[in-house]
């Protein structure tokens, strides 16, 4: 099938064209709760080097959206601590998607549907090369880190812990 390797637009990669940002498009079967680990064995990446995107909240309700590796997890505790927070846990599914205006699982950060603060990890930012949702299942951007602190101002932080075996 064509489509798999000439990718339909998306909000995010229309946003990315719109202020010449350099990026390369991957293409993989998404598999339902697959997650960065699957398309980083589809696609033979680094897993270290595909980020996921998650949108949080704080406790008074307040969306947030996390980059994070996709060998880690976001220590809420920490996470918290860093952007003055008293807590922060993960939205549900239908919440996240109703402020990121994408499906979950292909969740960018680019072309929110919602302004909302992003954070990442701050070791992200030392990678050579990072892969990250475009704004569909099954599609990641490749790009270089710097892009996130320059055109998502994303602030970074440290809050990554190894994933729980």
């Amino acid at each position: 099938m064509h489509s798999a390797h000439k990718p339909s637009e998306t909000p995010a990669t229309t946003w990315l064209r719109g202020r010449s940002v350099d990026f390369s498009l991957h293409v993989y079967d998404y598999v339902d709760h697959g997650g960065a680990t699957w398309g980083a064995e589809a696609l033979g990446l680094p897993l270290h080097a595909v980020i996921k995107t998650l949108v949080m909240q704080s406790e008074t309700a307040k969306p947030l959206v996390v980059l994070m590796h996709g060998d880690c997890q976001v220590s809420t505790k920490n996470l918290a601590r860093a952007i003055g927070a008293k807590t922060v846990q993960p939205c549900s599914p239908a919440v996240a998607q109703r402020h990121s205006g994408y499906q979950v699982g292909g969740t960018s950060p680019f072309a929110l549907r919602k302004t909302m603060p992003i954070y990442v990890e701050a070791t992200v930012l030392e990678l050579e090369r990072i892969y990250i949702n475009g704004g569909r299942r099954g599609l990641l951007l490749g790009m270089e880190p710097a892009l996130l602190t320059a055109q998502l101002h994303a602030r970074p932080v440290h809050c990554a812990l190894p994933l729980a075996a």
